[in-house]
């Protein structure tokens, strides 16, 4: 089981995108420090839920900070991004990390992005199998062109490659973001690990690693692929002494964060959506998450990856919204809570 840490740059009422970015930087700082895996990065636009745009250029800023801990991005809006530019700017953190960047992808929502950026709406509802496919031969292949409907070019060298079949060197891994049965498909027929977001349990995503690897045979992807499938499953922890304590805390917090930062989020064409109570969204957070004891924390943990098969796990620590918390948080969970998974 590898336990790493789910950071959004999260801007709490009454404080700045500054002091988030500080406290997303000193998280992954801390994260290493407490012997955690990996540090996976939020990307969000014009919304103080996450103060990050661009989760590979704060994975850039961290992976020269850090020597030992992997940083993924959790996750980079494909519709939103030329696939190649990304795939450039992945195989660039690749090399020159030495092997320790993830690349987790996803479609996003139909957000005013789409339009600040150019994409449309097309983009979003339709593009993105076609986005997914040449970002994935952009890493794979020596060189690309495209003859889609979206993307059309000659052929052009990879610079630099991510990868070599010569000396059977891998690209930068890639997980796919996945919240439908249609999303599960995709990553399933193309070979990819899961990011499973905080908002369901353990029944919902042991249904979707089961609907994975259904159609991951059915796709012909390798037995061996398939069993070692390492998904991510997105959460959030909270240490205390007792579990009220913990609870409190987020309770206190959290809510005003997603008050503030979700009811900013505007719709490309004016679509109506309905926004979870923050309050009652965050007592769920609480009973589907490691809120707790160290001892609640590992058992729960333990727990969702009997239930689900999941392996890996990003928690998101931040949620008391206060600097010296959040780092006490995380040398908690390295100190009390990992070893009792191992």
């Amino acid at each position: 089981m590898r336990v790493g840490t789910f950071v959004l740059a999260a801007q709490f009422p009454g404080q700045g995108p500054g002091e988030a970015l500080h406290r997303a930087v000193r998280s992954a700082e801390v994260a290493e420090q407490a012997g955690l895996d990996a540090v996976w990065l939020a990307e969000h636009h014009f919304v103080p839920y996450g103060t990050c745009p661009s989760a590979v250029t704060l994975a850039a800023l961290l992976l020269g900070r850090t020597q030992r801990i992997r940083v993924g991005t959790a996750v980079s809006v494909l519709p939103t991004a030329h696939p190649v530019a990304l795939g450039e700017q992945a195989a660039l953190l690749h090399v020159t990390s030495g092997g320790r960047f993830t690349l987790g992808v996803g479609r996003g929502g139909p957000w005013v992005d789409l339009e600040v950026f150019g994409a449309g709406l097309e983009a979003y509802e339709h593009g993105f199998p076609e986005s997914l496919d040449l970002l994935l031969r952009w890493l794979r292949e020596p060189a690309v062109a495209a003859r889609g409907e979206r993307y059309s070019f000659r052929e052009v060298p990879v610079v630099p490659r991510p990868s070599d079949a010569l000396t059977d060197t891998p690209g930068p891994e890639v997980v796919l973001a996945c919240t439908s049965p249609a999303s599960v498909r995709l990553a399933a027929e193309r070979g990819l690990p899961m990011l499973l977001g905080m908002h369901i349990g353990d029944e919902e995503k042991a249904e979707m690693v089961a609907l994975w690897r259904d159609r991951a045979r059915a796709a012909g992807r390798p037995a061996e692929e398939i069993a070692g499938a390492a998904h991510v499953s997105a959460g959030v922890c909270q240490l205390a002494d007792r579990r009220t304590d913990a609870a409190e805390t987020l309770l206190k917090a959290m809510p005003g964060w997603l008050r503030q930062g979700l009811g900013a989020h505007m719709t490309v064409d004016g679509r109506q959506r309905v926004m979870r109570d923050p309050h009652a969204y965050t007592e769920l957070l609480c009973g589907l998450h490691p809120v707790g004891t160290p001892r609640l924390a590992a058992d729960r943990l333990a727990a969702t990856s009997e239930r689900t098969g999941i392996s890996r796990f990003a928690l998101m620590a931040e949620g008391s919204g206060q600097l010296a918390a959040t780092e006490e948080n995380l040398r908690r969970l390295g100190a009390e809570v990992l070893p009792q998974l191992s």
